[in-house]
């Protein structure tokens, strides 16, 4: 059996967009903040993208904060943006970096020499499963199929995914393989920067499946653009319902990925609680309930010193299973 449960939980080109509700004031309360930026740091389309705007579209939908504003800055595996966040601290206090298990595996990897200690902690959010999709049009139809099709042809049986080689997506796919009893390393990965890109990449035929968020496929699916094929949950997900697990298909393997959002070094603690009061109120508002069924998100919630110490247990875990597989 192949576990990859990252937490001790029950889980769990820069664009510049401006997106501002006029809404009514929180139930339980007063408007927490007058606006948030969100930092993300890959393209849009990705998990990063989604997670930051579907939270600021409930925290602001729901009248916690006044605006919110996002801005995407692609490059170095994510680490242009935390070096960005960390090089400007002073001026960057109203700035809430999203970010999620890659920022353990990079700076394990040396793809960035940060990590997250050199960041303020804010609080985990939100798990997304991964998923295995593929083209709408292509004649895999199950993981039995794509098993199939990388036996007859391992080279021209390629799996992308929206991160570097040796990240989340890449670690994911021979994951997957490695408990379907393929070796792990013999896999054809090509990356791409962020998910819209891949799952362009899929749709042209570049690669025959994709490795990604579970969120990210969903919303595809449902309009017919792609197929999933298999599902990283224990269980099927309300989302989508018809989308087989990898353990009904006799792959005994699991993943969730956590999402949460990192603060600037340095951030004042006033501030730091401010944040982390708007995102726990988030939980009880029925717009964070609309983005989070939407998305097939499982709720995670762990600010402080409890974030730090899941961050920390999930070094550990990554640190392991990365050696295991090859890649540090």
């Amino acid at each position: 059996m192949t576990t990859f449960k990252l937490g001790r939980r029950a889980l769990m080109a820069t664009a510049i967009a401006t997106l501002s509700f006029g809404a009514p004031a929180f139930a339980g309360g007063e408007k927490v903040l007058d606006s948030i930026h969100f930092l993300i740091p890959g393209g849009a389309g990705g998990g990063w993208d989604g997670t930051a705007r579907g939270t600021g579209e409930a925290l602001t939908g729901s009248g916690l904060v006044g605006t919110a504003s996002y801005e995407n800055m692609s490059g170095g595996g994510g680490g242009k943006a935390i070096g960005y966040l960390i090089e400007n601290a002073d001026s960057n206090h109203g700035t809430l970096m999203v970010n999620s298990t890659p920022i353990v595996i990079r700076s394990l990897t040396g793809v960035f020499p940060h990590n997250f200690r050199d960041l303020t902690l804010v609080s985990g959010t939100i798990g997304d499963y991964a998923a295995m999709v593929v083209g709408k049009d292509s004649p895999i139809n199950s993981m039995a199929d794509l098993l199939a099709a990388y036996d007859a042809n391992p080279s021209k049986t390629a799996i992308g995914g929206g991160s570097v080689p040796g990240g989340m997506d890449h670690l994911v796919a021979a994951m997957v393989m490695e408990a379907a009893g393929k070796d792990a390393l013999g896999v054809k990965y090509i990356p791409y920067d962020a998910g819209g890109k891949a799952m362009a990449a899929l749709l042209s035929g570049e690669i025959a499946a994709l490795s990604t968020g579970f969120s990210e496929a969903v919303d595809l699916a449902a309009a017919g653009e792609v197929k999933i094929i298999g599902v990283t949950s224990d269980d099927r997900v309300d989302a989508a319902p018809d989308a087989m697990t990898m353990k009904e298909q006799g792959i005994d393997t699991s993943f969730v990925n956590w999402r949460g959002f990192f603060a600037a070094p340095g951030l004042p603690e006033d501030k730091l609680a401010t944040y982390q009061d708007a995102i726990a109120k988030m939980y009880d508002t029925p717009e964070w309930e609309a983005v989070r069924a939407r998305n097939g998100w499982v709720n995670i919630h762990n600010s402080g010193d409890d974030f730090k110490s899941f961050l920390e247990d999930q070094e550990q875990v990554i640190f392991r299973l990365m050696s295991k597989l090859g890649f540090i």
